[in-house]
C-alpha cells in the first residue's frame, strides 16, 4: 500500500530537478559512506555546479598539473664527494684507469680525471698510476674528493646543443644502439688540450642519456687526420670494442699521399718509437729496443697508384697503434706524408700547383667485430682537400686497394 501511495503521490519536481537527481542517486548507492569532510546527516549537493566546486573532476586536475608543473628545486652546478675506496670488479678487469673513473662517475670531465691522476690523488693498492694503466680485478682504488658535473635533465636542447647534435649527425657514417662511427673532419681534435674549446669528446656531451651516460671514445686519430672514428654509445660496447683493439682484431686502413715512389711497392716497417718532447712541440722519434719509453710499432704499406713518379698514393695498415705511428714511419723510409707540419722535412721540395699544404692522411676504413655479433665495416670518403688533389693528379679513388692482403701481425 505504501508503495502505491508513493507512486501516485510523488513530490512535485521540475524536469531539470529530476534529471539532476538521477545521477546523484546512482552515485550515492555506490558509495560506502559519506563524503570526506561532510557534516553528519548532510545530503549530497543537488547541482553539478556545486559538485565541480567542491571536488574538481580528475581530468581537470590532470590538465592543471600539465599546464602548471611544480617548480624544480635549484641544484648546484657541482656536487662534491668524499674520499672513498672501491674494489675493481670482474667486469672492470683490464679497464684503463681513466675509463674506470668515467664509468663510475659519468658526470666527471676528462680534464678533471687527468688532473687527479696526474697529481697522484688517485691510488691503486696505495701506489700512483697513469691514466692509461690497466686495472685488475680485486685491486683497491682510492678515489679522492671529486667534482661531478651534474647531468643535464633530459629535455629540450638549447640552440647551440641542437647545432652540435646536427653536426654530429652530419659526420655519422654508421650508427646503431651500441656503436657510432664518425667521419671526423680534418682540423677537429678528438680530445681537448691547452686552449682547446671544441673537440669531439666535448661535442658528445649533447648525447648524454637519461642516466647521465655519454658516448665514449674507443680510439683516437690526430687532429689533422680525417676519417673513421669509432665511438661506443654504451659501457657494454666500450668494453668489447677496447678489447678488440687490445687483441688486434680491429683492422684499420689509411690512405696517404707521399712524394716519390716507395720501393719495394709493398713492404713492412718495423721500428721502436719514443716520444720526444720540447717546449714547443712533441714528436715521435725512431728509437732502439730498450730505450726509455720506446714501444714497438709495425706498419704495412702498399702503393696504390702513382702520379708521374713525383707523388704516390699509398695505403697503410697499422698493426700497432702508437702516437703518430704512420707519419713517423713514412718519414723513416724517406717518404713523409704531404702537408705534414711535423715530419715532412725534404729540403727544396715544391708542392705541385693546386694542391693544398694540408696533411694528406685519411683514416679510410675500420673493420671490427660488433659487440653483439657480426662485423662493423665503415668507410670514410676523401676529405675535400684530398679529393681536390686526387682530381688534379688524375688518381682514381675507386681502384683496388692492395693493402687488403697485408698480414695481420
Amino acid at each position: 500500500m505504501s508503495r502505491r501511495i508513493k507512486r501516485m503521490n510523488p513530490k512535485p519536481r521540475s524536469r531539470d530537478e529530476r534529471d539532476d537527481a538521477r545521477p546523484f542517486k546512482a552515485r550515492s548507492a555506490k558509495k560506502a559512506g559519506p563524503r570526506p569532510g561532510a557534516k553528519p546527516g548532510a545530503k549530497p549537493p543537488r547541482f553539478a555546479a556545486e559538485r565541480a566546486e567542491r571536488r574538481p573532476p580528475k581530468a581537470a586536475l590532470e590538465k592543471a598539473a600539465l599546464e602548471k608543473p611544480a617548480p624544480a628545486k635549484p641544484v648546484e652546478a657541482l656536487l662534491p664527494t668524499k674520499v672513498q675506496t672501491v674494489t675493481v670488479t670482474a667486469d672492470e678487469n683490464n679497464m684503463r684507469v681513466d675509463r674506470f673513473l668515467e664509468a663510475r662517475f659519468p658526470g666527471l670531465s676528462f680534464s678533471h680525471i687527468q688532473r687527479v691522476v696526474r697529481k697522484g690523488e688517485l691510488r691503486v693498492d696505495g701506489k700512483r698510476v697513469d691514466s692509461k694503466d690497466r686495472l685488475e680485478e680485486g685491486q683497491s682504488v682510492r678515489i679522492p674528493p671529486l667534482k661531478l658535473d651534474v647531468p643535464k635533465a633530459v629535455g629540450e636542447l638549447s640552440e647551440a646543443a641542437q647545432k652540435t647534435l646536427k653536426a654530429l649527425k652530419e659526420m655519422t657514417i654508421y650508427e646503431d644502439d651500441d656503436v657510432l662511427v664518425l667521419n671526423k673532419p680534418a682540423g677537429l681534435a678528438v680530445q681537448g688540450g691547452s686552449g682547446m674549446t671544441r673537440h669531439i669528446d666535448q661535442m658528445l656531451e649533447v648525447m648524454r642519456d637519461a642516466k647521465g651516460q655519454k658516448p665514449r671514445l674507443v680510439h683516437r686519430i690526430d687532429r689533422e687526420t680525417s676519417g673513421c672514428l669509432l665511438i661506443a654509445k654504451t659501457r657494454f660496447a666500450a668494453s668489447h670494442l677496447t678489447g678488440a683493439f687490445r687483441s688486434r682484431s680491429a683492422r684499420k686502413v689509411y690512405w696517404a699521399l707521399v712524394p716519390g715512389l716507395p720501393k719495394p711497392k709493398q713492404g713492412r716497417i718495423s721500428t721502436f718509437l719514443a716520444k720526444e718532447e720540447s717546449e714547443d712541440d712533441t714528436i715521435m722519434r725512431i728509437a732502439q729496443h730498450g730505450d726509455e719509453g720506446a714501444s714497438h710499432a709495425v706498419t704495412y704499406y702498399a702503393v696504390v697508384e702513382t702520379a708521374g713518379n713525383k707523388l704516390t698514393w699509398v695505403s697503410l695498415k697499422p698493426v700497432t697503434g702508437r702516437t703518430h705511428q704512420l707519419r713517423a714511419h713514412m718519414e723513416h723510409i724517406g717518404h713523409p706524408i704531404v702537408g705534414d707540419p711535423k715530419y715532412f722535412n725534404i729540403e727544396n721540395w715544391q708542392l705541385p700547383g693546386g694542391l693544398q699544404n694540408r696533411l694528406h692522411l685519411l683514416a679510410r676504413r675500420i673493420v671490427i667485430p660488433h659487440p653483439r655479433g657480426g662485423v662493423i665495416d665503415a668507410t670514410a670518403p676523401l676529405p675535400p682537400h684530398m679529393q681536390q688533389s686526387w682530381n688534379l693528379l688524375g688518381l682514381d679513388a675507386s681502384r683496388f686497394d692492395p693493402i687488403e692482403n697485408a698480414p695481420e701481425e
